[in-house]
């Protein structure tokens, strides 16, 4: 019987895998998106970070994201738990809205102290509220079609 858990257990490991990879994928798809708009469009109200030498920039911005996959990826593995088989939508977005709203304040409260304009630090919270939202739908599509199962956890 023990090892009947095991393999449940690691087959739910597998799965949640799955689940981070994908919302780490679409998380980051999202990031790199709105920062080529972002580049486009704020980079006057950005002008200390457009003024740094383009090696700087891009390794800054490869951090970025980094920490924009690993964000999705955490997000993936949480996700899947969250919502388990349930169609419950306020727990859906509830889950959504918490992570870009930790991700998304915390860069407002970096743009209050090292910015006069807060406009571009809103446009960057909003993003994150949009790319977990988008991390999120990718996940429950690939449930829907069967590449991720959900979490059924102990009946």
């Amino acid at each position: 019987m023990k090892e009947t858990s095991s393999s449940d257990s690691m087959a739910e490991r597998l799965e949640s895998l799955k689940a981070a990879i994908i919302c780490a994928l679409s998380f980051s798809l999202v990031f790199v998106l709105a920062s080529i708009f972002n580049h486009s469009l704020l980079k006057d109200y950005f002008h200390n970070f457009y003024n740094l030498s383009a090696i700087t920039r891009n390794w800054r911005w490869l951090i970025s994201t980094g920490i924009a996959g690993f964000s999705g990826f955490l997000f993936g593995v949480t996700y899947r738990y969250i919502i388990r088989e349930d169609e419950n939508p306020q727990l859906k977005a509830g889950s959504v809205f918490a992570f870009g709203l930790v991700r998304g304040l915390t860069q407002v409260d970096m743009g209050l102290n090292f910015s006069l304009s807060i406009f571009p630090f809103v446009m960057l919270a909003l993003e994150s509220i949009l790319g977990f939202a988008v991390a999120a739908s990718t996940l429950d599509s690939a449930i829907k079609f069967g590449w991720v199962k959900p979490f059924i956890g102990n009946r």
